[in-house]
């Protein structure tokens, strides 16, 4: 059974015949009849009556009329919503990332996408490291991830798309160690207390680093919760490094922030899947990641 067998069959018993139905649906009378000879072999049951010309509809024939309609109404429902998608008129897009970039530069990414296509609805999942978003796009769990990275990442299942960098400062309390105004240099966080992200992290490898080059740094507490930060460092529970999209929220909110020397750089990575996109994860990929960027992974 399909769906031409089954318009054939509902324009026969709409236009009171097979003659009529052909000419109204533009094929020849032979056709027309092997079709719904066919359809009668497949279910197993005759669906007319034939008198000469005149035909009538079957105690089957007439079982199948609401049941052939619905299907047929479920199909240009379903053919409706596959435009509306394509023409970005609905549809859905899952979309991944770490914490830091969903302050920036997501926010203005989706800003943009939203005003132009507001009939498409956006879920945003969160990850906690660079290695979970890779791999949440990787399997389709999300045709599009965010994240930092201050080193290539590996494997080449996904595309990367560069959509710019942000710089790593330290956020303190107001009444901390270190004077506003003044960068502070790598070595001042001997003997610090640090809050830090989980292992994975752009900000843990900061940390690490400092480690590895015998800088006697603390860490205070670990979270995977990054909007935990700014609450710790204005307990006093420490001092965080972060990326500068958080310097904004963390100065509104009475912290003092403070740039690092020497420069510490992240670079914010869209990614998509290698598999062809839906039309509405095409249209963010040109808003935020024109073609110029875009770079096998």
């Amino acid at each position: 059974m399909d769906f031409r067998q089954l318009t054939y069959f509902l324009a026969i018993v709409d236009h009171g015949g097979f003659n009529r139905a052909a000419a109204a649906l533009y094929v020849s009378q032979p056709s027309l009849s092997q079709a719904v000879q066919a359809l009668e072999r497949d279910l197993g049951s005759g669906l007319f009556h034939r008198t000469g010309r005149r035909v009538t509809l079957t105690e089957a024939g007439s079982a199948l009329v609401p049941r052939a309609r619905e299907a047929l109404h479920a199909l240009e429902l379903a053919r409706a919503g596959v435009g509306a998608v394509r023409e970005l008129r609905g549809g859905r897009l899952e979309i991944v990332a770490m914490a830091s970039p969903t302050i920036e530069p997501l926010s203005t990414m989706l800003r943009s996408f939203t005003e132009r296509y507001p009939a498409v609805s956006l879920s945003l999942r969160v990850a906690l490291t660079r290695e979970d978003v890779v791999e949440r796009v990787r399997t389709g769990g999300c045709e599009l991830g965010l994240l930092t990275t201050s080193s290539p990442l590996p494997g080449r299942d996904v595309v990367q798309h560069h959509v710019g960098e942000d710089r790593l400062v330290l956020v303190s309390p107001a009444d901390g160690p270190f004077p506003p105004g003044r960068p502070v240099r790598a070595e001042q966080l001997a003997g610090h207390r640090l809050i830090v992200g989980q292992r994975g992290t752009g900000i843990r490898a900061y940390v690490d680093d400092l480690e590895a080059r015998g800088i006697d740094v603390r860490i205070a507490v670990e979270s995977e919760h990054r909007m935990a930060f700014l609450p710790l460092v204005l307990a006093g529970a420490g001092l965080a490094v972060v990326t500068r999209s958080w310097a904004d929220l963390s100065e509104r909110a009475g912290a003092l922030v403070l740039d690092l020397e020497p420069a510490a750089l992240q670079h914010n990575v869209l990614v998509s899947r290698k598999a062809q996109l839906t039309p509405a994860a095409r249209a963010f990929l040109e808003i935020a990641a024109p073609p110029p960027h875009r770079t096998s992974l």
